[in-house]
Protein backbone atom coordinates (compact mmCIF):
# COMPACT_ATOMS: atom_id res chain seq x y z
CA UNK A 1 0.00 0.00 0.00
CA UNK A 2 1.73 3.05 -1.04
CA UNK A 3 -0.26 7.17 -0.78
CA UNK A 4 2.36 9.14 -0.66
CA UNK A 5 4.37 11.15 2.21
CA UNK A 6 0.67 11.38 4.28
CA UNK A 7 2.26 10.71 7.88
CA UNK A 8 0.85 7.61 9.08
CA UNK A 9 -1.05 6.65 6.60
CA UNK A 10 -1.89 3.27 7.67
CA UNK A 11 -3.62 4.57 11.20
CA UNK A 12 -5.69 7.22 9.01
CA UNK A 13 -6.64 4.52 6.70
CA UNK A 14 -8.10 2.18 9.49
CA UNK A 15 -9.56 5.52 11.41
CA UNK A 16 -11.08 7.49 8.69
CA UNK A 17 -14.14 5.64 6.99
CA UNK A 18 -16.77 7.55 5.60
CA UNK A 19 -16.89 10.22 2.95
CA UNK A 20 -17.58 12.80 5.74
CA UNK A 21 -14.39 11.91 7.52
CA UNK A 22 -11.91 11.87 4.41
CA UNK A 23 -13.98 15.54 3.64
CA UNK A 24 -13.09 16.86 7.33
CA UNK A 25 -9.78 15.23 7.17
CA UNK A 26 -8.52 16.75 4.00
CA UNK A 27 -9.46 20.36 4.40
CA UNK A 28 -7.69 20.10 7.86
CA UNK A 29 -4.84 18.80 5.63
CA UNK A 30 -4.91 21.36 2.85
CA UNK A 31 -5.44 23.78 5.64
CA UNK A 32 -2.20 22.84 6.80
CA UNK A 33 -0.03 22.57 4.21
CA UNK A 34 -1.08 26.16 3.22
CA UNK A 35 -2.15 25.09 -0.25
CA UNK A 36 -3.34 28.59 -1.81
CA UNK A 37 -7.21 28.59 -2.75
CA UNK A 38 -7.97 30.94 -5.88
CA UNK A 39 -9.03 28.56 -8.18
CA UNK A 40 -13.35 28.68 -7.71
CA UNK A 41 -13.29 26.73 -5.20
CA UNK A 42 -12.72 28.75 -2.04
CA UNK A 43 -12.59 27.20 0.86
CA UNK A 44 -10.42 24.28 2.27
CA UNK A 45 -13.90 22.47 2.68
CA UNK A 46 -15.11 23.17 -1.07
CA UNK A 47 -11.74 22.01 -2.67
CA UNK A 48 -11.54 18.47 -0.15
CA UNK A 49 -15.07 17.82 -1.28
CA UNK A 50 -14.39 18.36 -4.82
CA UNK A 51 -11.23 15.73 -4.37
CA UNK A 52 -13.20 13.45 -2.16
CA UNK A 53 -16.32 13.13 -4.38
CA UNK A 54 -14.34 13.05 -7.86
CA UNK A 55 -12.06 10.06 -6.40
CA UNK A 56 -15.63 7.88 -5.80
CA UNK A 57 -17.01 9.08 -8.72
CA UNK A 58 -19.81 10.50 -7.45
CA UNK A 59 -21.32 14.49 -8.59
CA UNK A 60 -20.40 17.30 -6.52
CA UNK A 61 -24.04 17.43 -5.24
CA UNK A 62 -24.21 14.73 -3.69
CA UNK A 63 -26.95 14.57 -1.06
CA UNK A 64 -26.15 14.55 2.78
CA UNK A 65 -27.81 11.69 3.54
CA UNK A 66 -24.78 9.09 1.41
CA UNK A 67 -21.68 11.67 3.55
CA UNK A 68 -21.84 8.73 6.19
CA UNK A 69 -21.38 6.14 3.61
CA UNK A 70 -18.31 3.79 4.69
CA UNK A 71 -15.44 3.82 2.11
CA UNK A 72 -13.56 0.81 0.77
CA UNK A 73 -10.02 0.22 1.80
CA UNK A 74 -9.19 0.95 -1.75
CA UNK A 75 -11.30 3.95 -1.86
CA UNK A 76 -9.84 5.58 1.03
CA UNK A 77 -5.77 5.08 -0.25
CA UNK A 78 -7.06 6.49 -3.57
CA UNK A 79 -8.62 9.64 -1.77
CA UNK A 80 -5.40 10.35 0.00
CA UNK A 81 -3.32 10.04 -3.15
CA UNK A 82 -5.31 12.66 -5.00
CA UNK A 83 -5.02 14.69 -1.91
CA UNK A 84 -1.23 14.05 -1.83
CA UNK A 85 -0.94 15.05 -5.42
CA UNK A 86 -2.76 18.42 -4.41
CA UNK A 87 -0.19 19.45 -1.40
CA UNK A 88 2.68 18.51 -3.38
CA UNK A 89 2.52 19.52 -7.07
CA UNK A 90 0.53 22.25 -6.19
CA UNK A 91 -1.70 21.89 -8.84
CA UNK A 92 -5.63 23.63 -9.21
CA UNK A 93 -7.83 20.66 -8.52
CA UNK A 94 -9.28 21.25 -11.56
CA UNK A 95 -6.32 20.03 -13.24
CA UNK A 96 -6.29 17.01 -10.85
CA UNK A 97 -10.19 16.19 -11.35
CA UNK A 98 -9.83 17.38 -15.27
CA UNK A 99 -13.11 19.10 -14.30
CA UNK A 100 -14.08 22.74 -13.66
CA UNK A 101 -18.00 24.11 -12.90
CA UNK A 102 -18.55 27.19 -14.48
CA UNK A 103 -21.66 29.46 -14.50
CA UNK A 104 -23.64 25.75 -13.30
CA UNK A 105 -22.16 23.98 -16.20
CA UNK A 106 -19.30 21.10 -16.48
CA UNK A 107 -15.75 21.78 -18.16
CA UNK A 108 -13.16 19.88 -18.78
CA UNK A 109 -9.77 21.64 -18.08
CA UNK A 110 -6.37 20.32 -18.20
CA UNK A 111 -2.80 22.50 -18.08
CA UNK A 112 -3.36 23.59 -21.64
CA UNK A 113 -6.09 26.58 -20.34
CA UNK A 114 -6.65 28.28 -17.00
CA UNK A 115 -8.94 26.98 -14.76
CA UNK A 116 -12.28 28.82 -15.29
CA UNK A 117 -13.55 30.64 -12.59
CA UNK A 118 -14.11 34.20 -13.81
CA UNK A 119 -17.00 35.80 -11.99
CA UNK A 120 -18.54 36.43 -15.89
CA UNK A 121 -20.22 33.62 -14.87
CA UNK A 122 -23.12 35.65 -12.90
CA UNK A 123 -23.64 38.12 -15.71
CA UNK A 124 -24.14 35.37 -17.71
CA UNK A 125 -27.04 33.68 -15.38
CA UNK A 126 -28.48 36.94 -15.47
CA UNK A 127 -28.22 36.96 -19.40
CA UNK A 128 -26.80 40.56 -18.58
CA UNK A 129 -29.73 42.46 -17.79
CA UNK A 130 -30.13 44.86 -17.31
CA UNK A 131 -27.80 45.91 -20.31
CA UNK A 132 -29.43 44.57 -23.02
CA UNK A 133 -32.59 42.90 -23.84
CA UNK A 134 -31.90 39.17 -24.21
CA UNK A 135 -34.68 38.99 -26.87
CA UNK A 136 -32.37 40.70 -28.76
CA UNK A 137 -28.91 39.64 -28.63
CA UNK A 138 -27.45 37.42 -31.84
CA UNK A 139 -24.49 37.51 -31.91
CA UNK A 140 -22.48 37.38 -28.87
CA UNK A 141 -18.38 37.28 -29.06
CA UNK A 142 -15.86 35.97 -26.76
CA UNK A 143 -12.31 37.08 -26.97
CA UNK A 144 -9.57 35.02 -25.45
CA UNK A 145 -11.59 31.97 -24.75
CA UNK A 146 -9.23 29.64 -23.19
CA UNK A 147 -11.77 26.44 -22.39
CA UNK A 148 -14.57 27.66 -24.21
CA UNK A 149 -16.28 28.53 -21.04
CA UNK A 150 -17.48 32.13 -21.37
CA UNK A 151 -19.05 31.40 -24.78
CA UNK A 152 -20.90 27.95 -24.21
CA UNK A 153 -22.63 29.92 -21.27
CA UNK A 154 -23.65 32.42 -23.44
CA UNK A 155 -24.58 29.74 -25.71
CA UNK A 156 -27.10 27.85 -23.02
CA UNK A 157 -27.96 31.80 -21.99
CA UNK A 158 -28.56 32.53 -25.35
CA UNK A 159 -30.12 29.88 -27.50
CA UNK A 160 -30.97 31.50 -30.62
CA UNK A 161 -27.87 33.23 -30.52
CA UNK A 162 -24.69 32.85 -32.66
CA UNK A 163 -21.42 33.09 -30.29
CA UNK A 164 -17.87 33.01 -31.76
CA UNK A 165 -14.90 32.57 -29.63
CA UNK A 166 -11.53 33.45 -30.31
CA UNK A 167 -8.33 32.47 -29.21
CA UNK A 168 -4.73 32.20 -30.17
CA UNK A 169 -3.23 29.25 -28.67
CA UNK A 170 -3.40 26.10 -29.81
CA UNK A 171 -3.95 24.16 -27.21
CA UNK A 172 -6.41 26.10 -25.81
CA UNK A 173 -8.12 25.47 -28.75
CA UNK A 174 -7.86 22.18 -28.91
CA UNK A 175 -9.54 22.46 -25.51
CA UNK A 176 -11.96 24.97 -26.06
CA UNK A 177 -12.99 21.90 -29.23
CA UNK A 178 -13.42 19.07 -26.39
CA UNK A 179 -15.97 21.07 -24.58
CA UNK A 180 -17.93 22.35 -27.31
CA UNK A 181 -18.11 18.64 -28.60
CA UNK A 182 -19.04 17.66 -24.78
CA UNK A 183 -21.84 20.43 -24.72
CA UNK A 184 -23.01 19.24 -28.36
CA UNK A 185 -23.00 23.12 -29.58
CA UNK A 186 -21.02 22.51 -32.48
CA UNK A 187 -23.83 24.71 -34.79
CA UNK A 188 -24.09 27.71 -32.36
CA UNK A 189 -20.65 28.11 -31.52
CA UNK A 190 -17.84 28.83 -33.94
CA UNK A 191 -13.87 29.35 -33.01
CA UNK A 192 -11.56 31.44 -34.59
CA UNK A 193 -7.90 30.95 -33.69
CA UNK A 194 -7.18 34.75 -33.99
CA UNK A 195 -4.82 37.66 -31.87
CA UNK A 196 -8.44 39.20 -30.69
CA UNK A 197 -9.90 40.64 -34.06
CA UNK A 198 -7.57 40.41 -36.47
CA UNK A 199 -8.87 37.38 -38.40
CA UNK A 200 -12.60 37.51 -37.67
CA UNK A 201 -15.20 38.36 -40.49
CA UNK A 202 -16.15 41.85 -40.62
CA UNK A 203 -19.42 41.01 -37.95
CA UNK A 204 -21.11 43.41 -35.59
CA UNK A 205 -21.93 41.87 -32.06
CA UNK A 206 -24.26 42.91 -29.40
CA UNK A 207 -22.17 41.54 -26.85
CA UNK A 208 -18.55 41.87 -26.67
CA UNK A 209 -17.24 39.83 -23.58
CA UNK A 210 -13.41 39.19 -22.99
CA UNK A 211 -11.24 37.77 -19.50
CA UNK A 212 -8.72 38.42 -21.42
CA UNK A 213 -4.34 38.12 -20.11
CA UNK A 214 -4.51 41.45 -17.55
CA UNK A 215 -1.65 40.52 -15.53
CA UNK A 216 1.63 42.51 -15.35
CA UNK A 217 4.80 41.42 -15.20
CA UNK A 218 6.19 41.71 -11.69
CA UNK A 219 2.92 41.03 -10.36
CA UNK A 220 2.93 37.64 -12.55
CA UNK A 221 6.26 36.54 -10.69
CA UNK A 222 4.99 36.98 -7.33
CA UNK A 223 1.71 34.72 -7.62
CA UNK A 224 1.35 31.66 -5.69
CA UNK A 225 2.61 28.47 -6.70
CA UNK A 226 -0.89 27.17 -7.96
CA UNK A 227 -1.22 30.05 -10.45
CA UNK A 228 2.11 29.07 -12.00
CA UNK A 229 1.17 25.53 -12.76
CA UNK A 230 -1.26 27.18 -15.67
CA UNK A 231 0.20 28.69 -18.67
CA UNK A 232 1.79 31.88 -18.60
CA UNK A 233 0.17 33.37 -21.76
CA UNK A 234 -3.49 33.17 -20.41
CA UNK A 235 -2.05 35.80 -17.19
CA UNK A 236 0.78 37.98 -18.94
CA UNK A 237 -0.45 41.31 -19.88
CA UNK A 238 3.00 43.39 -20.78
CA UNK A 239 3.98 45.66 -18.21
CA UNK A 240 1.45 47.54 -17.09
CA UNK A 241 -0.91 44.38 -17.11
CA UNK A 242 -3.18 45.88 -20.13
CA UNK A 243 -1.55 45.38 -23.39
CA UNK A 244 -4.50 43.25 -24.48
CA UNK A 245 -7.44 45.19 -23.15
CA UNK A 246 -5.86 48.39 -24.72
CA UNK A 247 -6.17 46.95 -28.06
CA UNK A 248 -9.68 45.65 -27.33
CA UNK A 249 -10.91 49.12 -26.07
CA UNK A 250 -9.26 50.31 -29.76
CA UNK A 251 -11.14 48.11 -31.95
CA UNK A 252 -14.09 47.10 -30.09
CA UNK A 253 -15.51 50.10 -31.83
CA UNK A 254 -16.30 48.50 -35.03
CA UNK A 255 -17.50 45.03 -33.95
CA UNK A 256 -20.55 46.31 -31.60
CA UNK A 257 -23.77 47.08 -32.62
CA UNK A 258 -25.54 50.22 -32.02
CA UNK A 259 -26.89 48.67 -28.80
CA UNK A 260 -24.31 46.36 -28.17
CA UNK A 261 -22.13 46.01 -24.88
CA UNK A 262 -18.52 45.56 -24.04
CA UNK A 263 -17.94 43.58 -21.12
CA UNK A 264 -13.92 42.98 -19.92
CA UNK A 265 -12.21 41.55 -16.98
CA UNK A 266 -9.00 43.61 -15.49
CA UNK A 267 -8.87 42.05 -12.50
CA UNK A 268 -5.80 43.62 -10.66
CA UNK A 269 -4.84 46.09 -13.17
CA UNK A 270 -8.24 47.98 -12.85
CA UNK A 271 -6.98 50.87 -10.90
CA UNK A 272 -4.31 50.99 -13.62
CA UNK A 273 -6.82 51.17 -16.37
CA UNK A 274 -8.94 54.01 -14.21
CA UNK A 275 -5.76 56.13 -13.81
CA UNK A 276 -5.16 55.93 -17.30
CA UNK A 277 -8.46 57.16 -18.38
CA UNK A 278 -9.68 59.18 -15.28
CA UNK A 279 -12.32 60.70 -16.85
CA UNK A 280 -13.83 58.02 -18.72
CA UNK A 281 -16.96 56.43 -17.25
CA UNK A 282 -16.15 52.74 -16.79
CA UNK A 283 -19.14 50.96 -15.13
CA UNK A 284 -17.23 48.62 -12.35
CA UNK A 285 -19.81 45.55 -12.43
CA UNK A 286 -21.11 44.08 -8.92
CA UNK A 287 -21.09 40.03 -8.03
CA UNK A 288 -23.36 38.88 -5.13
CA UNK A 289 -20.75 35.77 -5.47
CA UNK A 290 -17.67 37.66 -4.70
CA UNK A 291 -15.08 39.54 -7.29
CA UNK A 292 -14.64 42.71 -8.91
CA UNK A 293 -12.43 43.94 -11.82
CA UNK A 294 -14.65 43.71 -15.05
CA UNK A 295 -16.45 46.82 -15.85
CA UNK A 296 -18.48 47.50 -19.10
CA UNK A 297 -19.24 50.08 -21.50
CA UNK A 298 -22.09 50.96 -23.59
CA UNK A 299 -21.26 50.86 -27.71
CA UNK A 300 -21.70 54.27 -27.48
CA UNK A 301 -19.20 54.82 -24.77
CA UNK A 302 -16.94 52.96 -26.81
CA UNK A 303 -17.62 55.42 -29.97
CA UNK A 304 -17.81 58.59 -27.59
CA UNK A 305 -14.12 57.42 -26.33
CA UNK A 306 -12.36 55.85 -29.35
CA UNK A 307 -10.00 59.04 -29.53
CA UNK A 308 -8.57 58.65 -26.50
CA UNK A 309 -8.12 54.67 -26.88
CA UNK A 310 -5.98 55.30 -29.81
CA UNK A 311 -3.98 57.58 -28.30
CA UNK A 312 -2.37 54.98 -25.37
CA UNK A 313 -1.61 52.41 -28.29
Amino acid sequence: MSVGPVKNASDIITTLKTIRDYIRWGASQLTENKVFFGHGLATPLHESAAIVLHTLFQPYNLDDCYLDAILTVEERINVLQLLNRRIDERKPVAYLTHEAIFAGLSFYVDERVLVPRSPIAELIEQRFEPWVDEDQVFNVLDLCTGSACIAIACAYAFPEAQIDAVELSDDALDVAKINIDKHNILEQVSLYKSDLFNQLPEKKYDVIVSNPPYVAIQEWENLPEEYHNEPEMGFSGGVSGLDLVLRILVDANNYLTKQGILIIEVGSSAETLQQLFPQIPFYWLEFERGGDGIFLLTAGQVRQYHQQFIITI
